[in-house]
């Protein structure tokens, strides 16, 4: 059985409704600060490391490790994040910079070999008086401190340390390159064929030129848009070899880096080291699943590639352009925009007009505290770091009771984090006095930004990707973990996607579509038949996309389980083989791949690999018991939510589900057949 959803979230605990956080630092503060944490923090670590082995305790030990690491938490991402977020080209280098000190400061304490013997001594000790999640929490140390090698000899230990201070520099330095790319290609208007009006107004000029960034906004509406070929090939050219020559040689290197250390620690790869702490376990399970899932799309993509190509046929006679049989890397994005305007005569240029991002944020927000329980209330003349920027206070709607603060940074700027993520600031967890911090997240994203003529309109794969971000945001909010270390989204990296893509499916439904959309001069809803044709334009493509999502996914497991793979070489291939589309000569597409360096190494699959709970979950209660069913999004916020990492992922699915997870729902939702087999729980 399923629970019943009557659930209070009100607390006994004492909810600190303090936002430490503050946006004003200078170059010089940031600096001092990360020097002053580091000192501080430290102290603590020696402390604990300097006990004698028979006088641990739970108080001096545990307790005075967990205490530190939500000061630590806190200060940390103040100084880290304006790295993705300052207009200030100085601020943001000082924050890459005090990243990289605190990152060479958590390998120099995750390596403390001195503290792990105390946990060692103490688990021996109390290993039956502790509550579930201390139990966790103690367990978890010991773990981490077996996979940084803390039983290994000294000299083994330090070579360890060296290789974690290299790949923690790498992957910033990876990141920060694609951050501060600012590169840029001039058109002609005609070279910009196809492409609306407003957008064509909104850009900057250069001479009798018009300018297009890299940046999504630009980017992606000119790809799927603009019908000349040559615009879209050197777009892609470039978009694809982003910081190419340096961040080709950072992901060799960090590639290479980890193969060296996880053979010091004992595993045949980098992805089974990595795996270890997930719900997949081992290198050869995400195999299977990859190349089942490849296996199963594999007729569909093959009949979408045939539609294309009848299209570009079809396109390259309308246009005087000659047809060679193929396509290309510059064509798919065209071409699956044609696919959705012919074969589901959806239009998103007519859709956007109907977006606007006032009406998307209020329905959205809307949605969120019906469904979730919560309120919200913006926080007028909130300190934050850029007038763009929103904040929002959450209550528990029947409590009252604080949850905590969002900020909302939704639009483009130079230097600004290029994707759409959010980050958790201030981790819900209890304090040093056992009152309970209430968490503080940001969205960061990218939408279009307003123009003299509109608002900010956005396409609905935008309002799409609004809703699995909120989702995320949701997460670290709405968890109530005692320790910092299982706050807000700390759970199995191949789970940690499926709350927020579980939301994706309200932009699906005919009654949130309808909350959240209004056309930004007439105020009219989308017409019945516009919205019909949307939702049924789900499947458009549904076989090449996710076949894309398997090459990336492949492409990061063999460059995490084989040595010597070429990664611009393994992606064509893989492209070539699983798409049909060869990669443009010359680019080096997983040199722009932030995720390789951003923490999903070796685990990008867990987006497919999560899409299975997230479908299952829907299907089995939001859609079966109303989606918009206040009961089953309270029993969402309770079994899935709230425990934030302090339980496993299989616990909390078997909690919401009444039942283990099954793989039904995730193959309908691809548009695949399922043999039924009377209810199998799913293979992963």
């Amino acid at each position: 059985m399923a629970p019943t959803g009557e659930v209070g979230f009100s607390s006994l605990t004492k909810v600190c409704s303090e936002n430490r956080l503050r946006w004003d630092l200078t170059p010089e503060q940031i600096h001092q600060l990360s020097d002053e944490l580091i000192a501080k923090t430290k102290r603590v670590y020696d402390s604990v490391g300097a006990l004698d082995v028979s006088d641990v305790s739970y108080e001096n030990t545990v307790k005075a490790l967990a205490d530190v690491e939500v000061e630590y938490t806190v200060q940390r991402n103040m100084l880290d994040f304006p790295q993705h977020v300052s207009s200030c080209k100085e601020v943001r280098t000082a924050s890459t910079e005090a990243d990289k000190k605190l990152s060479e400061f958590d390998v120099e304490m995750s390596m403390r070999e001195d503290v792990y013997l105390r946990i060692v001594a103490l688990e021996e000790k109390i290993k039956d008086s502790l509550s579930p999640e201390s139990k966790r929490y103690m367990d978890r140390l010991i773990k981490l401190g077996k996979r940084n090698g803390l039983h290994l000899l000294k000299e083994t230990q330090e070579e360890i340390k060296k290789i974690k201070k290299k790949l923690s520099n790498l992957c910033i330095d990876f990141n920060k390159h694609l951050n501060e790319d600012t590169t840029s290609l001039a058109f002609l208007r005609e070279e910009l064929g196809g492409l609306p009006e407003d957008f064509l107004n909104s850009l900057e000029k250069d001479g009798d030129k018009l300018k297009i960034t890299l940046k999504y906004p630009h980017y992606f509406p000119t790809m799927k848009k603009c019908f000349v070929p040559e615009t879209r090939k050197k777009l892609e050219e470039a978009f694809n070899s982003r910081c190419k020559e340096e961040n080709s040689a950072i992901l060799m290197e960090l590639v290479q880096l980890r193969g060296q250390k996880c053979a010091l620690l004992g595993f045949g790869t980098h992805a089974d080291f990595v795996l270890e702490m997930n719900m997949a376990k081992s290198g050869k399970k995400v195999s299977s699943f990859l190349d089942e899932l490849a296996r199963k799309l594999q007729s569909l993509g093959e009949e979408e590639r045939a539609v294309i190509l009848q299209l570009k046929e079809k396109e390259c006679q309308k246009r005087g352009f000659p047809f060679d049989g193929q396509l290309y890397a510059w064509d798919t994005r065209y071409f699956m925009t044609q696919v959705e305007e012919t074969q589901y005569a959806v239009d998103q240029n007519q859709l956007k007009e109907y977006f606007p991002m006032e009406v998307v944020t209020n329905g959205l927000l809307n949605i969120y505290q019906e469904l979730l329980g919560l309120t919200f209330e913006l926080v007028e003349g909130a300190a934050v770091w850029h007038p763009d920027v929103t904040l929002y206070c959450v209550k528990d709607r029947t409590s009252g009771q604080m949850v905590g603060q969002f900020y909302l940074d939704l639009f483009p700027r130079e230097g600004k984090y290029g994707h759409a993520a959010c980050f958790g600031l201030q981790p819900g967890c209890l304090l040093p006095d056992n009152s309970r911090q209430m968490s503080v997240a940001a969205m960061v994203a990218n939408f279009s930004k307003p123009t003299a003529d509109a608002p900010s309109l956005l396409q609905h794969d935008e309002v799409e990707t609004y809703f699995h971000e909120f989702g995320h945001v949701m997460h670290q909010l709405c968890a109530q973990a005692d320790y910092a270390m299982f706050s807000g989204t700390h759970v199995e990296r191949d789970f940690v996607e499926a709350p927020s893509q579980m939301l994706e499916n309200w932009v699906w439904e005919k009654e949130p579509l309808q909350r959240m959309s209004k056309h930004y001069k007439t105020n009219s809803p989308i017409p019945d038949h516009l919205l019909d044709k949307l939702m049924k334009s789900r499947l458009a493509n549904t076989g090449l996309f996710n076949l894309r999502q398997i090459v990336l996914a492949k492409v990061d497991q063999a460059l995490h389980t084989r040595s010597g793979v070429d990664p611009a070489e393994e992606y064509a291939k893989l492209c070539q083989e699983i798409l049909g589309v060869p990669a443009s000569s010359g680019t080096n597409m997983p040199a722009t791949f932030g995720h390789l360096a951003g923490g999903y190494d070796a685990q990008y699959y867990g987006y497919l690999w999560s899409e299975v709970f997230s479908m299952d979950m829907f299907y089995a209660r939001f859609k079966q018991e109303g989606i918009m069913n206040p009961k089953v999004g309270l029993d969402y916020r309770k079994c899935i939510l709230k425990p934030g990492g302090s339980e496993d992922a299989a616990e909390m699915l078997k909690n919401f589900l009444g039942r283990e997870p099954k793989q039904e729902a995730f193959l309908l939702s691809k548009g695949l057949t399922v043999e039924q087999e009377g209810g199998t729980p799913c293979a992963c």
